[in-house]
């Protein structure tokens, strides 16, 4: 059986969202999920006959409807969350919202950036409790993704390029233009406690990646984060790859440093779509939407 599929970005989502109901946390409202809208076509066999094609057309507009669920459950049966699929930015409009802080992130960027997937940040705090940090979303242009990584990758199938690690190297390495923003949960953060956590994380990263510890770049990118700037909850920290690997850090609106270092660009994102992930769901998002993007023509 040979069949096509046509969605708007997907993004791995609960059936219950939290925080329904509540209007005491204006920033993390719960919005609509972005809708299935393009047609379903499917080519069957002969024994599948007219009726189960009819049955397709008729569920298209509607994928809650148990024979679309079924379906999708027959094709994937070892992912609830995500459908691998050719993929449409036609509808790809709304606000996508991280599903266990109730954050929702805007799917386009600025004039350019598309949301790729959206992930939570959680910290063990003596080993005995999780805390949600941060809730973030990928963002990424698409024309980049398509020019540094097209000729190499766009004949490749979404599952191929999942498992792919060239792919998610190249993905990094390229100079693509990317954007994680941050929006924070926990109320008690401090500048410090982000501050030290990225002396960990990005310390890591470094030593990874080049082989040392590379301790003034890593001194360069935290000392930014001065005691003077507070993060309320709701507060938003956008960490930006400009062209020519310049990475940028904002605050709430305000540019508070920028680094030009290939190696930062590439700890930084690793953090969050590299082999060893915050949020493996975040990930598993921005690899199905990028190779929806590679797909079209």
């Amino acid at each position: 059986m040979m069949m096509s599929l046509r969605f708007p970005f997907l993004f791995s989502q609960p059936t219950n969202m939290p925080g329904s109901g509540s209007s005491s946390q204006n920033n993390h409202r719960s919005t609509p999920r972005p809708r299935f809208s393009a047609t379903f076509a499917a080519a069957t066999a002969a024994s599948i006959g007219a009726a189960a094609a009819a049955g397709v057309a008729v569920v298209s507009q509607n994928p809650n409807h148990p024979f679309f669920q079924h379906a999708a459950n027959l094709l994937l049966p070892n992912s609830s969350s995500l459908l691998w699929a050719s993929v449409s930015l036609a509808d790809g409009s709304a606000p996508v919202v991280e599903p266990k802080s109730g954050v929702s992130f805007p799917a386009v960027l600025g004039s350019s950036l598309t949301l790729l997937g959206v992930g939570l940040r959680k910290k063990s705090i003596l080993g005995l409790k999780n805390i949600d940090v941060y809730a973030f979303g990928v963002y990424a242009n698409g024309d980049d993704v398509k020019k540094f990584l097209s000729e190499k990758y766009g004949n490749l199938s979404a599952f191929e390029l999942k498992n792919s690690k060239d792919f998610n190297n190249d993905l990094m390495e390229a100079d693509i233009s990317m954007t994680v923003r941050l929006q924070i949960v926990y109320s008690k953060l401090s500048i410090k406690s982000i501050r030290s956590a990225y002396e960990e994380s990005v310390g890591s990263r470094l030593q990874k990646f080049s082989g040392s510890d590379n301790k003034e770049l890593l001194q360069r990118f935290t000392s930014q984060f001065k005691d003077e700037y507070k993060l309320p909850r709701g507060s938003l920290v956008e960490l930006s790859k400009e062209p020519g690997y310049v990475l940028k850090t904002i605050i709430d609106g305000k540019e508070i440093g920028s680094i030009e270092s290939k190696l930062l660009c590439r700890s930084i994102l690793d953090l969050y779509i590299g082999e060893d992930p915050f949020d493996r769901r975040a990930k598993d998002d921005v690899d199905l939407n990028v190779a929806s993007l590679l797909q079209q023509k």
